[in-house]
């Protein structure tokens, strides 16, 4: 038995769907950041799955790249979040609405 293209873009388009979900339902900025990167995932299988049905490895160079961007996203955003949490001592969105001070 063989994978295809649509067991792929199938699980792909769970990883999306449950990070998204995750997005809207949680409050916390650490499960936040945690959804968005499955999110990412699920966007990188999808265009790895294209590259794959293509024959080309022009979808595993973009996803490369992405990856790249995606690590220096979370060292920038563990930063921001850990600052957040030593100015305010918490780390829950409904209490981090007010960032003037």
């Amino acid at each position: 038995m063989t994978i295809g293209l649509n067991e792929f873009l199938i699980v792909s388009g769970l990883l999306f769907t449950i990070g998204f979900v995750g997005l809207l339902i949680r409050r916390n900025t650490l499960i936040l950041f945690m959804c968005l990167e499955i999110m990412l995932n699920g966007v990188n299988l999808a265009l790895i799955s294209f590259s794959r049905f293509n024959g080309t490895m022009d979808g595993n160079l973009l996803v490369f790249f992405i990856i790249t961007v995606a690590a220096a996203e979370v060292a920038v955003g563990l930063a921001i979040i850990v600052a957040l949490f030593r100015k305010r001592e918490t780390v829950f969105v409904d209490e981090l609405n007010s960032l003037k001070n």
